[in-house]
């Protein structure tokens, strides 16, 4: 079943996102690297996606999720984002990284990202609307570390799967 790790940037889905792949012997795919050059300049400007520069992203996500199962980092920060991803693949898992703005805002001050400044933090939370509760997932709070995460995460797969 593919597996969708996703939050909002900082959360730690890239990293979260590799381990549980190489746990699970599965490929990984950041989302990150099928954005297009221009949304990636708009990020780096600043300025926030509009669910129209979204689309072409969505639709390469989707296309990756329709291939062999896979684990993918995303931010899917919206439900309707997430339906068109269930649309390509309906056995779809999804886990969320949630954690507190003070620590979101912390773990971006801390890095360096080639496209997503700590300033697109407060608008990516505005637009975030968690998974509910028809959506097959798992919340988790990044407070813990990412090897109890994916711990966490592989044991709820395990239970998934069965």
């Amino acid at each position: 079943m593919p597996i969708v790790v996703m939050g909002v940037s900082g959360s730690g889905k890239t990293t979260v996102g590799r381990l549980l792949a190489q746990e699970l012997e599965m490929p990984f795919v950041d989302g990150d690297d099928l954005h297009s050059p221009a949304n990636k300049k708009k990020m780096a400007d600043g300025i926030p996606l509009q669910d129209t520069d979204r689309m072409s992203w969505l639709n390469a996500i989707a296309e990756v999720l329709r291939g062999p199962p896979t684990v993918l980092a995303c931010s899917a920060l919206k439900r309707k984002y997430r339906d068109t991803l269930r649309d390509a693949a309906p056995n779809l898992r999804l886990v969320y990284l949630s954690g507190s703005k003070t620590l979101l805002a912390q773990r971006l001050a801390a890095r360096s990202h080639e496209f997503m400044p700590p300033s697109m933090l407060d608008s990516q939370l505005l637009t975030l609307e968690p998974p509910q509760a028809d959506e097959i997932g798992l919340t988790l709070d990044i407070v813990s570390l990412p090897g109890e995460i994916t711990k966490s995460i592989a044991d709820w797969i395990g239970i998934q799967s069965r």
